[in-house]
């Protein structure tokens, strides 16, 4: 059988006829031309999204604002301990220009001195919270430097302010082993080691130590045979450990604070008896001295050499004929006398009498009088190591002086509580002269910030080319810690809510 199909006409091709086709009649021939199903994408010109697709670009866009809001938050607070750390160095520096400040007022006022060989007068000196424009400043002293108060700063708990007498203390260049060996936390080795580190020769004192001992140490180092420069030298010295030198006292105020009363839970490692152990340090100087000489810069007159030619002169100018024949036959031949004090117990003399030649008798040629002990000022404790007094005595010196202000003015009190004995052993060590003062002075910048502690000792028998009293020695202590008890701390945050 044959199949019959029906023949379908021929394409046209308009393009061999010379005829242009635009683009879209071909697209419309093939399509004619074709058999296909449609398809979504072919009738929308842009694929749709896909939900799980829209998520992760959500997802990745939070991210990365995250991060974006982490950084900006991490500079934010990076600036903001920049400029809390600028604030701070500024009130720093506020405060060291406050401490020089203070040196300033400090140095005025020892320069302009009342009475030479004096300390200033504590009531008018400007020593606590003292404005210098935006900074304060306090001058850090102590309660058992004072006429009064035998003990009283190891049981206080708020700081007294003030200038430090360094004649109050025991010159650590003079001092017998003895005297030494009386000083509170003082180990009869450690007293045996200061005679040696200071003394000119090599011979070992029993207890003490010279170079070899000091070789043994690491690093190696040698017996220094020579005096003391500052206190803080006996750091190196065999035997002294942190525990003698400074005791319970780490900030080194004179004062008992909170970490140095709660036993072992911080540091130091104290009693909590309330009551402040202070180191060796707190009893001890190297500065100690006066002058050798009359108010008019002339030499004393020795007692024991030309005393017999000199004081008769000098005595009947003062006092006339009558009393100053009177006060000879009184002395008689003897004038072997071992200080000033026991010539004025063997004269007969009164207390006036003899504070209007004091300054004018020695015992001594000497240029300096070196590390006599101010028994107007200095601590019992310190009143203990003196040679003649003890303890017993040394306590009733303290009350004395509390009780007879007015008595201080000369060392002629001292008969009153000191038997001739203890006068002779006890008089050479002793004076009621101080010519060097530390200026332990601590400052706070703008808003109580910027804490500073500068510890100045100023010397006024030694003067700059200003006229100035020489400053001896400079430490910073700021490293110590907050030195001005928790008043001054309370009262300048309150200064700051009030703002």
């Amino acid at each position: 059988m044959t199949s019959h199909r029906t023949p379908k006409p021929p394409l046209r091709d308009d393009t061999a006829a010379g005829r242009s086709v635009p683009p879209f009649e071909r697209f419309t021939f093939h399509v004619e031309r074709c058999t296909f199903s449609p398809s979504p994408f072919l009738l929308s010109p842009f694929p749709r999204s896909r939900p799980a697709e829209s998520a992760s670009v959500l997802i990745i866009v939070l991210w990365i604002a995250f991060g974006l809001v982490s950084i900006a938050l991490y500079f934010a607070h990076a600036m903001q301990l920049e400029h809390r750390a600028g604030d701070n160095r500024v009130a720093a520096a506020e405060a060291e220009q406050a401490i020089l400040g203070a040196l300033r007022y400090v140095t005025y006022e020892l320069t302009n001195l009342p009475q030479p060989g004096q300390p200033p007068d504590s009531t008018t000196l400007q020593s606590e919270a003292i404005d210098i424009g935006p900074a304060q400043y306090w001058l850090l002293g102590r309660t058992n430097r004072s006429a009064g108060g035998a003990n009283s700063s190891t049981s206080a708990t708020a700081p007294t302010f003030g200038l430090i007498d360094e004649a109050s203390k025991l010159n650590l260049n003079t001092a017998t082993q003895a005297m030494l060996e009386a000083l509170p936390r003082m180990t009869p080795e450690l007293a045996a080691a200061i005679i040696d580190w200071r003394d000119a020769n090599s011979e070992v004192t029993p207890g003490g130590a010279e170079d070899e001992t000091y070789q043994r140490k690491n690093p190696a180092y040698r017996c220094k045979n020579a005096p003391f420069e500052s206190v803080d030298e006996l750091r190196l010295v065999n035997g002294a450990t942190l525990e003698i030198l400074y005791g319970e006292d780490t900030n080194r105020n004179g004062v008992l604070d909170d970490n140095e009363n709660d036993g072992p839970a911080s540091l130091p490692d104290d009693n909590r008896d309330g009551r402040l152990d202070p180191g060796i340090t707190e009893y001890v100087t190297v500065w100690s001295r006066e002058p050798n000489t009359r108010t008019n810069g002339e030499p004393r007159i020795v007692l024991a050499t030309a005393g017999q030619r000199a004081l008769p002169p000098l005595l009947l100018q003062k006092f006339g004929a009558e009393r100053s024949n009177a006060i000879l036959r009184r002395i008689g031949n003897n004038w072997n006398f071992t200080s000033t004090l026991q010539f004025y117990a063997r004269s007969g003399l009164t207390a006036d009498e003899f504070t209007q030649i004091a300054k004018d008798i020695t015992t001594t040629n000497t240029p300096f009088l070196s590390g006599r002990v101010n028994v107007n000022t200095a601590s019992e404790a310190v009143l203990t190591c003196i040679p003649g007094i003890g303890k017993d005595k040394a306590a009733s010196l303290v009350s004395f002086r509390q009780s007879n202000a007015t008595k201080l003015t000369s060392i002629a009190w001292v008969t009153e509580v000191l038997e001739p004995a203890d006068i002779a052993q006890a008089g050479p060590f002793l004076t009621t002269e101080s010519y060097q003062f530390t200026a332990d002075i601590a400052a706070v910048g703008h808003y109580g910030r910027g804490y500073q502690r500068v510890r100045f000792v100023l010397d006024t028998t030694e003067l700059t080319d200003q006229g100035a009293p020489k400053i001896l020695y400079h430490q910073d202590l700021t490293h110590l810690g907050w030195a001005l008890g928790k008043e001054v701390r309370q009262n300048l945050l309150a200064a700051l809510d009030s703002r």
